[in-house]
């Protein structure tokens, strides 16, 4: 009983995977972010610093600005899975490169920034979840939407200007996505594809009066390699054709 049990269960596995995991692959990326603040403060003093021994006295909260454009990079993997025809599940793992170009508050009672820009950057561990639906708005199946969310993981930092607001940015936290890309068949079994993401912050971070978020576009490029048919479409289950078809 217990070995007819065992074959049971690996028939039953082996089905299941066979129905819900469609291929894997890898992709490199450029990133390009910035970081937006808002002052609700802004011309307002700072009543609770009122003394020399806590130098800026008396300040006023800075103007709201938006900073530069940070560019860099990332790289991840990931698996494609369900046994739909037009519609995916992805889930990733991607290690990439944030940040931002500010200009440091050198004189926080004016309001006076420095002359040249200073970049902060951060680098994130992230697990990325999207659905993929190929052929959207009546394109050709090569074509697919990725909404979806990034859980963000902020492996180590580097912030030299602006700190009380860009050096506050949460060590876990989640962002959202909305891509965009098309897929070009190489073999039977494998396609390159491009991909352009558009990935913000879903919520602002709030700190003093001033809530900032962290926007980055980022374009992808990478290879996809899907099994043969019969060793991921079950005889029962609607034939596997490749989005491209």
């Amino acid at each position: 009983m217990k070995k007819v049990f065992i074959l049971f269960l690996a028939v039953y596995l082996q089905k299941a995977n066979a129905q819900f995991f469609r291929g894997f692959g890898v992709f490199v990326a450029g990133t390009e972010s910035a970081h937006y603040y808002t002052n609700k403060n802004v011309g307002q003093k700072d009543a609770n610093v009122d003394t020399p021994n806590n130098f800026p006295y008396n300040s006023y909260y800075p103007q709201s600005h938006i900073s530069h454009e940070y560019f860099s990079w990332g790289v991840g993997l990931f698996a494609e899975l369900l046994n739909r025809e037009r519609v995916r599940w992805q889930t990733e793992f991607e290690y990439t490169h944030k940040g931002a170009k500010e200009k440091e508050l050198t004189d926080p009672f004016i309001g006076t920034r420095a002359g040249s820009f200073t970049t902060n950057k951060y680098t994130y561990i992230q697990w990325n979840n999207y659905l993929k639906f190929f052929g959207p708005f009546g394109l050709s199946s090569q074509w697919y939407l990725m909404p979806g969310v990034r859980l963000e993981y902020l492996f180590k930092k580097n912030v030299s200007a602006f700190t009380p607001y860009s050096g506050n940015f949460p060590t876990i936290f989640f962002s959202g996505n909305v891509g965009f890309g098309r897929e070009f068949p190489i073999t039977k079994k494998i396609s390159s594809f491009v991909e352009y993401h558009w990935n913000p912050d879903i919520l602002s971070h709030k700190k003093d009066g001033i809530s900032y978020r962290n926007r980055t576009f980022e374009l992808r490029v990478g290879l996809i390699y899907r099994p043969k048919r019969k060793s991921i479409d079950d005889c029962n289950a609607p034939k596997y054709h490749g989005p491209a078809n």
